[in-house]
Formats: structure tokens, sequence, C-alpha cells
């Protein structure tokens, strides 16, 4: 009866600490969660999702900048990826738009992509 009780708890440990290793690996990534926002759309509610289509991925995105070095994507909306938002009704807020900031916050288990 001991010998069973022992074996189950030998199991128990094993299993519980394969799931802690899980989630910590799957919860360190290298892409943070991105939502495409009209920047100009802010309200106490969060920022406006709209399609990714108007957020160009990379560098060269294609977004040109207009007066007072505002960025537009000529379709009548300020459109940028937002990082890390809680996201709920077609709404993100607090989040990031800074895609480094987003990756230094990491998860359970991820280390700083550097400081300094």
């Amino acid at each position: 009866m001991a010998e069973a009780r022992r074996r189950l708890r030998s199991s128990t440990v094993v299993l519980g600490g394969m799931g802690v290793i899980a989630a910590a690996l799957t919860s360190c990534s290298s892409d943070p969660d991105r939502r495409c926002v009209d920047r100009d759309s802010y309200t106490y509610e969060g920022y406006k999702v709209i399609a990714d289509k108007n957020c160009k991925s990379g560098a060269g995105s294609g977004s040109s900048y207009g007066k007072g070095g505002k960025k537009t994507t000529g379709r009548g909306s300020d459109a940028a990826w937002y990082y890390d938002a809680d996201t709920e009704d077609g709404r993100a807020d607090y989040g990031t738009f800074s895609r480094s900031e987003a990756v230094d916050r990491g998860g359970f288990g991820c280390s700083g992509s550097g400081g300094g």
C-alpha cells in the first residue's frame, strides 16, 4: 500500500514538473502578440483594432511620414502595430507601440534581451 502511494506521488511530481517546463517554453516567444490599431482612434476604451493589411510588416513598410513627422498609410488612418495589449470589443489597451519593449517584458522563464 505504501509503495502504491509513493509511486503515485512520484508520478504527480514528474507530471507537474513537465507542466511547468511546458509553460515556460510556450510563454517565452520572440514574437510578441500584436494588433494593428488606428493611433488616432484612442478613447478611454483603448485604440480601435483595424485590419492587419493596414499595418505593413518590417522597417520598409511603405508608409509615409506626413506633416509633423506623423506616420500615415494613405487610407485615412494612422495605422501601427500595438504589442502585448489587452483586447476587448474591437479595442486594444495597456500595450506598447515598441516591439523591443514588448519583447523585453518577456514571460515566465524569459530573460530580457539586453538593457543598459
